[in-house]
């Protein structure tokens, strides 16, 4: 199943050994060398802001109704997982990257991205278009397929007519079905009852 990322924040985390709810997300931590959540960093009355780290590794279930972890000792410090560390000191974020082709032309900026509810994969990147092309459309939806490069200022895609293409085949596509019951029906309005002409009524 695929989440968008905004729809995470705020998700609450429920504690196995607890029997409820210990807290929410209110950011997370994207690898961007594998473009995956690998972290997430939440608060609660009961979380120590100094350990307040969710290793994605730690999440037994996610589902509408939250994440479900085994206790508040899963979590840790932004200092205790190296990987976790580094990135946290590169202060990456996908959102307001702006997004480029290889030839230099500007498609926009992220505004929010899909993942993967298993793994917390990113998936798709939702790019909000510059005011001039924004007319004809407003949102571009990239997979990561598309994806050449990220750097610390933007990130890099392959040619944009064809992810266009890609946009307007999805948007032009019908299914190849026939409703039954859509289907002309036959006219059953009564005949013309007007008398013939030269006949008594």
């Amino acid at each position: 199943m695929l989440v968008a990322a905004n729809k995470l924040i705020g998700t609450p985390i429920l504690s196995m050994q607890a029997g409820g709810a210990i807290g929410r997300i209110i950011d997370f931590i994207v690898d961007p060398d594998t473009l995956k959540i690998i972290a997430f960093r939440l608060e609660g009355p009961v979380i120590n802001r100094n350990s307040n780290i969710l290793d994605v590794s730690s999440v037994r279930e996610y589902s509408n109704f939250g994440m479900v972890i085994d206790d508040t000792d899963e979590l840790v410090a932004p200092d205790d997982v190296v990987k976790i560390s580094k990135i946290l000191e590169l202060n990456f974020s996908l959102i307001s990257l702006k997004v480029e082709t290889k030839k230099g032309s500007k498609l926009g900026k992220i505004i929010n991205f899909t993942v993967t509810s298993e793994d917390f994969t990113v998936q798709q990147l939702i790019v909000k278009r510059p005011a001039i092309k924004s007319f004809i459309d407003p949102e571009l939806t990239i997979h990561r397929k598309e994806i050449v490069e990220i750097t610390d200022y933007k990130v890099i895609v392959k040619d944009e007519e064809k992810i266009l293409k890609e946009k307007a085949a999805k948007e032009d596509f019908v299914p190849n079905f026939v409703n039954p019951f859509r289907e002309q029906q036959p006219d059953f309005a009564p005949a013309d009852t007007e008398t013939p002409a030269g006949k008594d009524n």
